[in-house]
């Protein structure tokens, strides 16, 4: 078994980008990730802006104590100003464009009005509450990089210098199935010896927030040939394939000698609890030269994922979802980790790096769920993320620990 790091570094190390880029209206192209850097035409703000409602007026009108101005003009956000002549105020709102001449902003609870004059009761300086041209953003600048992530946010900042169209990476296309006899569909009768197929659900969402374009082959007899016969046909049009199950050593695990007989198998089996029989290699597609020279583009990349609940979903975490990221063209794939103290012990630490299911608490600390076996999905809703647990490592309450939020995980 390798470790973790060696583990994820080896995927890595295998991703590419896909080929392929398209170009979206802005409004649509939320979590697809940018194909060309975005490069503001103009400064933003495009003018000297008021932060304040108030009034606008020369910081030298008021320096011989006569607070008491005539107002010259209203101006709203979106309405060009006149100059302001000196010995005026101007009333102004938030947005609005400062007029030539003015300086400084006093907001409006520092003044008082009397028809058409305000009295000024504060004595402000040079620039005060004036948002200065360009002061977010200069003409010239790359606000977004290729290989960006669009967030709303992110989709916001283009929007703020006029991009009505992004050019994006096409999206991954990933095929997915599951292997096992025992598994039922929900709404189907439960026969005896059977389970429901609770992982097709959690995989096809996990993929579907990651932006995938998703084929599911559903489920798959336990026999190698149906395995084989699925990897050829999804290996066709796909970049990536996803199977749940099959991966381990008994008689009807048939993933792992059907990707080596249809491919290549580059890892297999992780130091790592839940999940160690994790595979990673690549399907060849029909036409393509066997052999380890095949070329890049004649293989779909191959990750087999553990039957059990917790494990597949904490394998898709960790691996499935940095390689689909760098698949997509995002180079800074790590999820943000944070320290905080554990509010439990556990006495005894695992041969393996552990991956404990945890959720803060009111003061600040982590409560372990009482439960850390990789069949007990409920762990996955009541926690909050995962603990990286060194191998070996035993936890005493009050110490520090290495915390993974979901929150990280799952965006």
């Amino acid at each position: 078994m390798i470790s973790t790091a060696e583990a994820l570094a080896t995927l890595l190390d295998g991703a590419r980008p896909v080929g392929g880029t398209e170009t979206l209206p802005t409004l649509d192209a939320l979590n697809r990730v940018l194909a060309a850097d975005v490069v503001s035409p103009l400064d933003v703000p495009p003018m000297n802006t008021s932060a304040m409602d108030g009034y606008a007026v020369r910081v030298a009108d008021l320096a011989s104590g006569d607070r008491r101005l005539p107002v010259s003009q209203r101006i709203p956000a979106g309405h060009a100003p006149q100059p302001l002549a000196a010995g005026a105020a101007a009333r102004i709102f938030t947005g609005a464009t400062v007029p030539p001449g003015a300086d400084a902003i006093v907001m409006q609870e520092q003044t008082e009005t009397a028809g058409d004059t305000v009295t000024i009761l504060h004595t402000p300086v040079a620039g005060e509450w004036i948002t200065k041209q360009g002061a977010d953003i200069r003409s010239g600048s790359t606000i977004l990089p290729a290989g960006t992530r669009l967030t709303p946010a992110a989709l916001g900042l283009a929007a703020s210098v006029g991009c009505a169209e992004l050019h994006v990476m096409r999206r991954v296309k990933v095929a997915v199935f599951f292997t096992g006899d025992e598994l039922t569909m929900p709404g189907e009768p439960l026969k005896p010896g059977a389970i429901y197929n609770s992982n097709r659900f959690t995989l096809r969402g996990l993929l579907q927030k990651l932006g995938c374009e998703i084929t599911d082959y559903g489920i798959v007899r336990d026999q190698l040939d149906a395995t084989r016969a699925t990897l050829r046909e999804a290996a066709r049009e796909h970049d990536l394939i996803v199977t749940c199950g099959g991966v381990s050593v008994g008689e009807e695990d048939h993933v792992k000698p059907a990707v080596e007989a249809e491919g290549r198998l580059t890892m297999w089996q992780i130091a790592m609890k839940p999940g160690k029989p994790l595979a990673f290699g690549a399907v060849r597609r029909e036409g393509a030269k066997a052999g380890a020279d095949a070329a890049q583009e004649s293989e779909a990349f191959f990750i087999g994922l553990p039957g059990n609940p917790v494990s597949s979903f904490v394998t898709f975490l960790l691996f499935v979802r940095p390689f689909v990221l760098r698949l997509a063209g995002v180079q800074t794939v790590a999820p943000r980790a944070v320290t905080l103290r554990a509010d439990f012990t556990q006495s005894k630490g695992d041969r393996r790096n552990e991956f404990l299911r945890a959720r803060i608490n009111p003061a600040g600390g982590l409560d372990l769920y009482s439960n850390q076996s990789s069949a007990v999905l409920t762990s996955t809703v009541w926690g909050d993320g995962l603990i990286d647990n060194p191998p070996n490592h035993p936890i005493t309450a009050g110490e520090t620990v290495r915390f993974i939020p979901f929150s990280e995980l799952l965006n």
